[in-house]
């Protein structure tokens, strides 16, 4: 397999892992309660959105045809269907299970970081996506930390 199918393909699975959380986060977003959680979640809804199109632009670039769907993966519909059970349960619930898609996407790119035969110009795409993925993580960790101790 030559150096770009290898890029393609792991690129196109974090391009579904990313777009899995963008629906969560969008799913998030619409059912929240507090209007300042619906504006989080739409915002990091809408940052999915670009980290899965700059990963979609490097796929074109090394010539590949990219991703533009989920995994639609037994794992992400438990994680949607959690999410929903979660919403009537309210804020706190939602938080935790949006907290928890996080540690799955951000234990994917860890992962695939690791991947040696990554080329230096894709290893540094997934790395700044890497990085605002780790972001939203992290917010979203202090966030249901914060409900918690408040609860």
């Amino acid at each position: 397999m030559s150096s770009n199918e290898h890029d393609i393909r792991v690129l196109n699975h974090l391009i579904e892992v990313t777009i899995d959380s963008m629906l969560g986060y969008a799913e998030a977003a619409k059912e929240a309660q507090r209007a300042e959680l619906k504006d989080l979640f739409g915002r990091r809804a809408e940052e999915r959105q670009r980290i899965a199109a700059r990963m979609q632009e490097q796929v074109r670039v090394l010539g590949g045809t990219p991703s533009d769907e989920g995994t639609l993966a037994a794992t992400v519909h438990r994680v949607f269907v959690d999410l929903r059970a979660a919403l009537s349960k309210g804020d706190e619930a939602v938080v935790k299970e949006v907290e928890r898609g996080e540690d799955h996407i951000k234990s994917k790119y860890e992962t695939l970081l690791k991947d040696d035969d990554l080329t230096p110009a894709t290893r540094m795409v997934v790395q700044e996506a890497y990085q605002l993925v780790l972001q939203g993580h992290d917010q979203m960790r202090d966030l249901k930390h914060s409900m918690e101790r408040t609860s």
